[in-house]
């Protein structure tokens, strides 16, 4: 009589490409967020982490590992076994980090495998109720006269919050003040607070909060304005038209995964953001997924080379020395 159990087993097995030595088929897939939980980032990996598990057959875990920009994280992948099992979702913080330390662990350049590219979404500006004046217009002019007076909240050095606030700075001519958070979720909460001025955040996590008239929406840096924040202009709007950022998620495993394991994670992210279900939220969250020609581990690499320079650009303009990840 045929093993029915035995049978399912080594399919699950076959279909991320490993030896049943080495991936138990009750193994479970940790997706690994590098920042606070209800931030951006993490609410993209649990709406895609639900989907890609029905798609492969096993649990898809999201483990929050928050510090270091991001490193700590990326490093925990970094040197996970390169079989599948553990994949990481970040974004420009991965590829800040090279020039923001000098005793990182791992070689960004050569230690992860990419695997796809997630979503893409423009940049928000939001500030706190009590800035002065009643329009995106005055409150930019309250940021331009207030300069470095003002200070801007980040979920870490090197990610988008950061270094789309430096590129403002540029932009208005002053070198901005920041506030230091574990990522944009617990920025958010003291900006409610008042007892921060502003955020450049993705759209994903400050849109609620806007819609909601808990915090004003300033602007975004998308081309047109979204359907979404109607009342928001778009940084060319107000005059900032070199305030142009689009935030990207991919995910990545470790270097030597097989390539017919990167694969069968490829084809799993790809069904789930092509679910209509995930792309309305997505939608509803201001983003969307890449377009399918866009999708493969290739095509996330070429974006990941070519988002490199600019990435340390913005950091050699931040002003910031590279030290020690914590």
């Amino acid at each position: 009589m045929v093993d029915r159990r035995r049978v399912l087993t080594m399919l699950l097995l076959a279909a991320l490409g490993s030896p049943a030595v080495a991936q138990p088929a009750s193994k479970a897939v940790t997706l690994v967020v590098p920042y606070a939980a209800g931030g951006g980032t993490d609410t993209v990996a649990r709406l895609i982490g639900e989907q890609m598990s029905r798609a492969l057959g096993r649990n898809v875990i999201i483990e929050n590992v928050v510090g270091g920009g991001s490193t700590i994280a990326n490093d925990r992948v970094a040197r996970s076994a390169p079989d599948g099992s553990t994949v990481l979702i970040n974004h420009v913080a991965l590829l800040a980090a090279p020039s923001l330390f000098v005793n990182l662990r791992y070689d960004t350049k050569t230690a992860f495998e990419p695997v796809g590219l997630v979503n893409n979404a423009p940049m928000l500006l939001v500030g706190r109720k009590s800035i002065p004046g009643a329009t995106p217009k005055d409150y930019v002019e309250w940021i331009r006269r207030e300069g470095a007076n003002a200070n801007f909240a980040h979920g870490g050095i090197g990610t988008n919050s950061h270094l789309c606030a430096v590129m403002m700075g540029d932009v208005l001519g002053f070198r901005p003040t920041f506030v230091a958070y574990r990522g944009s979720a617990p920025a958010i909460t003291d900006l409610l607070g008042g007892q921060i001025d502003l955020l450049w955040d993705q759209v994903t996590n400050a849109i609620t909060q806007v819609q909601a008239g808990s915090l004003h929406g300033i602007a975004v840096t998308s081309p047109q304005r979204l359907e979404q924040l109607k009342d928001v202009p778009t940084t060319a709007e107000l005059g900032m038209p070199e305030v142009s950022y689009t935030m990207w998620h991919g995910l990545y495993v470790a270097k030597g995964t097989p390539q017919e394991t990167i694969d069968a994670l490829n084809a799993a992210l790809r069904k789930a953001v092509s679910d209509p279900a995930i792309v309305a939220k997505l939608k509803d969250l201001g983003t969307v997924p890449f377009p399918e020609a866009e999708m493969s581990p290739a095509a996330h690499a070429r974006l990941f080379a070519s988002d490199l320079p600019r990435v340390a650009k913005l950091v050699e303009s931040s002003g910031i020395k590279a030290g020690e990840a914590r």
